[in-house]
């Protein structure tokens, strides 16, 4: 057994990855330069889809097939030549980011060949299905997604909500742990005047924004009550399948479509607010980044914006689809006379998670997942 200060081989199976981009794809990019600088050797599986590209830091991707299930995530369709694909590179450890069917044949290839697998649960499918009143579907992937994570030696989820809804499907090996956010990028020193006058120009109108996909269980739609106001202006960030139709239900947003880097850094320091509606949230990365920028959030009282957001210090946690609650939160925050400490409150609860810090984390449960999986075998033995 290697000492606990070793490099590693990790295999890294990944649902979702470039050109796409989202939360799982945000945490393995953040990962794999994170094992570039700490010199571990990393092999990458992903799915194949338009413009994907072959290496990232150096690291080589391999592609697998990709389908799409009805209005869900694109998904890795297995082949029985990752078997020896993996045998070959012989990894000390699997991650699994977000892993539906081809995590899961990874992970059956994985127990045949004693190699110690950590899953991360980063979607709530069932639920997204639920949203979509794919009431089979919903039932059937929930006890998928619950079967896939109780095969893995270990599954990391990053809430304490999404820890107990695992835990409530019968997986037992359930730890916490969280997103990290650029706090370099992310910064209270990034809110530009200027921006917020091409946004608002000499008025006085708050600005509320919102950063995220543009799909209908984002619930954006809920963001009505807040466009017919005559003091806030607000700003959608993002693109996605439903774009068209949120662009139309709400007539007065502005929209500024898909931002990365620094300009959407810009974007979301210069917000007055931040607000997000989605229900389905296992965490909410666009919420961490907000608060990283001084930004105080109006938030879900559900999912994972409950761990992030410190109701009354940082933000609100309300029911953001009651349209007289959602105004009255914001009403309520506009008006604060703390704003201020609530904005340095913002930044001061997330001020040591730094992605280096979250993946210093991640190694230690890779290496306790190794030690744990090398006593079974001297125990078999």
């Amino acid at each position: 057994m290697e000492s606990l200060g070793q490099r590693l081989r990790i295999a890294v199976v990944t649902e979702a990855f470039l050109p796409q981009v989202n939360g799982v794809t945000n945490s393995v990019l953040r990962l794999l330069e994170y094992c570039r600088g700490e010199g571990h050797e990393v092999l990458v599986i992903a799915p194949e889809s338009l413009g994907a590209p072959k290496e990232y830091v150096g690291y080589k991707i391999k592609h697998v097939p990709s389908i799409s299930m009805k209005k869900l995530i694109p998904m890795g369709v297995p082949q029985k030549s990752l078997e020896p694909l993996l045998e070959g590179f012989d990894p000390d450890v699997i991650h699994l980011a977000s892993p539906i069917f081809l995590g899961h044949y990874v992970t059956k290839i994985a127990r045949r060949m004693n190699i110690p697998t950590v899953s991360v649960y980063q979607t709530d499918i069932a639920g997204f299905a639920r949203h979509y009143k794919l009431t089979i579907a919903h039932s059937t992937l929930k006890k998928w997604v619950a079967r896939i994570h109780s095969s893995s030696d270990l599954t990391l989820a990053p809430s304490e909500w999404a820890c107990r809804d695992l835990a409530e499907s019968g997986v037992g090996n359930v730890k916490l742990w969280k997103r990290g956010v650029d706090l370099v990028r992310f910064h209270p020193t990034k809110r530009d005047e200027l921006l917020r006058s091409n946004l608002i120009g000499d008025s006085k109108k708050t600005i509320i924004g919102y950063v995220g996909r543009l799909a209908n269980e984002k619930r954006i739609d809920d963001l009505e009550i807040l466009d017919v106001q005559d003091d806030i202006q607000l700003v959608i960030v993002g693109d996605g399948p439903a774009a068209e139709k949120f662009k139309k239900v709400l007539p007065h947003a502005i929209f500024v479509g898909y931002q990365s880097g620094e300009e959407l850094a810009r974007y979301v320091a210069s917000f007055d607010l931040f607000v997000h509606t989605g229900k389905h949230e296992t965490f909410c990365q666009g919420i961490q980044e907000a608060l990283a920028s001084g930004v105080p959030v109006i938030g879900p009282n559900t999912g994972g914006p409950v761990d992030l957001i410190e109701h009354g210090k940082t933000g609100l946690l309300i029911n953001t689809s009651e349209p007289s609650e959602l105004l009255a939160a914001a009403d309520y925050l506009i008006s604060h006379p703390q704003l201020e400490g609530m904005r340095r409150a913002a930044r001061d609860s997330v001020s040591h998670r730094s992605w280096d810090y979250i993946n210093a984390q991640l190694m230690r449960h890779y290496r306790r997942t190794m030690i744990k999986i090398q006593s079974r075998k001297e125990l078999v033995a």
